[in-house]
């Protein structure tokens, strides 16, 4: 039998779910656990998916205004291989402006993840508006961004299909060369800002050894490369003392996970 409970602003009563015991919330857990599992497996192999897309290459030469002065697509990159571009709408005409950026984009700000773990990942995140670099400055201080934010200053937002919404790019650098390899937005671009999603739409991925990535694309042992975000080295070797717990760690969960399916 379905219970009722108030919903807490004297409107109609809420039709929550029954109250059962422990045993019983536990199968039910149970039971959709292997429907998130699916799920998980599935958003895995879409990845996979999503990797093997096609490229496109970036022909035209644009230009973007930086905190240092003109910056040309190759310049946003900051010597990584990958890059992430998200339109962020904070620009005249714009509801808030100049004291607030569009409320959605904001939300989007306010999740993103420390940067220095996509940086790991050879990696760079960075947003676009048309707002002047004053503006950009002054509001990433007052909110606490950190991100890098550029400003938009010829049709890029236009040629990439974030001039009348938000949305994210992704580009991939070979040497001088530049490749736009995806593209998202929508429902789909407003559960950006964790470092795992973020991941999951470039062409290179996680870059960890389970990943089903096409022959030649790096790749390091999982959990291996992780660090505090203030403790990354280019180039260094895993901490051990790290390699030896994360080990214990991954040995102890698939030993009860096997227990559990006995």
């Amino acid at each position: 039998m379905t219970a009722t409970a108030e919903n807490g602003k004297g409107g109609q009563a809420m039709q929550r779910p029954p109250v059962v015991s422990q045993d019983a919330w536990e199968a039910a857990h149970r039971q959709l656990l292997v429907k998130e599992k699916a799920h998980t497996r599935a958003r895995d192999a879409l990845a996979a998916e999503r990797r093997r897309m096609p490229w496109m290459a970036v022909e035209k030469n644009y230009v973007f205004e930086g905190p240092k002065g003109s910056m040309s697509l190759l310049d946003l990159f900051e010597g990584r291989r990958q890059l992430i571009l998200y339109r962020a709408f904070y620009e005249p005409g714009v509801f808030g402006w100049p004291e607030q950026a569009c409320r959605g984009c904001s939300m989007v700000a306010d999740q993103v993840a420390h940067v220095a773990h996509l940086n790991a990942r050879d990696t760079t995140l960075v947003f676009a508006s048309r707002a002047p670099q004053a503006d950009i400055t002054r509001l990433k201080a007052r909110m606490g961004w950190t991100m890098p934010w550029v400003t938009v200053t010829d049709d890029f937002d236009k040629d990439f299909g974030v001039d009348e919404w938000h949305g994210t790019n992704v580009f991939y650098r070979d040497g001088e060369r530049i490749f736009r390899t995806y593209f998202v937005n929508n429902r789909g671009d407003e559960q950006m800002g964790g470092t795992w999603n973020y991941l999951d739409i470039t062409p290179l991925g996680r870059q960890e050894v389970w990943e089903d990535s096409p022959e030649g694309y790096p790749q390091t042992a999982t959990y291996k490369w992780w660090n505090w975000h203030d403790s990354y080295v280019a180039d260094a070797e895993p901490d051990k003392k790290w390699v030896e717990v994360s080990d214990a760690g991954e040995a102890a969960f698939r030993e009860e996970s096997t227990k559990a399916k006995s």
